[in-house]
């Protein structure tokens, strides 16, 4: 299978380069499998085509301000570097700009308080920085760090907070779990007023989720670990509905890539946490995992190939060529899809 099969054509007008107000006013494309229809409805309306006993699965993760400037030791250069993944207590994993100022055993000032050194150089920019400082690193991180948003994104945010889920609590992410800017407190009060069931699970985002495919072959792709986590509390709850024969509905790919890697055949979810680097393209089987809301991917992308294995790949094309016509919003900021 080759990467050019998930290509489609996108108009650069259609990237989302703002968010839209308020979050759920945004256009919400439905796919009905069964029935094999496409509707276009808004994002507010998914108290309408939930059914009672659906339980939605979220991803809590929160977003941490991963990117840092540091200045070289005995030449001033400025190296910019991405935290994509905690290692242990100091130490990180990063994608660094520009890659080749940073050698294994280079020094860097980052604040008057937060120093590191480079102790491993991988591929692509990658760098394994180990940090030193005075203070607690995360408060560091909150004063120097900046949020990185994607590179297709031009425009500063009036406010970060809107590049966070109004239910993200486990701060660690380098992106945002996009699928789930849509949603509203007050939109949730609703679901839950219906019956819509909430579980809540992990998977800090990082290489694994944005690096794009580069390998021609698509089972050639090498994807990133990333840390997930899913409570007792969390499995009980989605058991509990796959037993009953109530749908389990991810939101967003994160969320579908946590449940799939903690699943068994059987479909049951077993609590744990680790490290998953599960990549799902067609024809993957399904564990634990009946609906999806998402937003669109980019071509190419790892995320859309997840998307074509729910649907099939041409099903998929043919939806997003829809959504292209119908000038739907793309990419993080964008407008999302609700995979029934």
């Amino acid at each position: 299978m080759n990467k050019s099969d998930f290509y489609y054509d996108l108009p650069s007008e259609l990237i989302a380069q703002t968010p839209i107000e308020p979050r759920d006013s945004s256009r919400l494309l439905v796919y009905d499998k069964n029935s094999d229809t496409v509707t276009h409805r808004h994002f507010f309306d998914l108290p309408e085509l939930l059914r009672p006993d659906d339980l939605l699965v979220i991803n809590n993760t929160k977003v941490l301000p991963a990117r840092v400037t540091g200045i070289k030791e005995g030449t001033g250069a400025k190296i910019s570097f991405l935290l994509h993944k905690r290692i242990d207590r100091d130490t990180w994993e990063t994608l660094c700009r520009p890659a080749k100022r940073a050698k294994k055993g280079t020094m860097l000032t980052f604040a008057d308080d937060l120093t590191g050194e480079v102790i491993k150089e991988g591929e692509d920019g990658a760098r394994t920085l180990r940090f030193s400082y005075s203070g607690v690193f995360e408060t560091i991180l909150n004063r120097i760090g900046e949020v990185p948003l994607p590179h297709y994104i031009h425009k500063q945010l009036k406010s970060i907070d809107r590049y966070q889920t109004v239910y993200a609590h486990d701060v660690g992410s380098s992106a945002a779990p996009t699928a789930g800017l849509h949603f509203t407190d007050r939109l949730i009060n609703e679901l839950k007023a219906k019956g819509v069931e909430f579980a809540e699970v992990l998977l800090h985002v990082g290489l694994g989720t944005f690096l794009p495919v580069k390998t021609d072959e698509v089972e050639n792709h090498k994807m990133h670990s990333e840390y997930y986590c899913v409570t007792d509390e969390a499995a009980n709850k989605i058991n509990n509905a796959r037993k009953s024969g109530r749908r389990v509905i991810a939101v967003g790919t994160t969320s579908v890539r946590v449940l799939e890697s903690s699943s068994t055949l059987d479909g049951i979810v077993h609590a744990g946490h680790g490290d998953t680097s599960i990549f799902i393209y067609p024809p993957y089987k399904f564990k634990a995992v009946d609906g999806l809301i998402t937003n669109f991917h980019l071509p190419e992308s790892t995320l859309i190939m997840l998307v074509s294995a729910l649907l099939g790949r041409e099903k998929t094309l043919e939806i997003y060529k829809t959504a292209v016509e119908e000038k739907y919003r793309f990419f993080s900021f964008g407008d999302a899809c609700f995979f029934q």
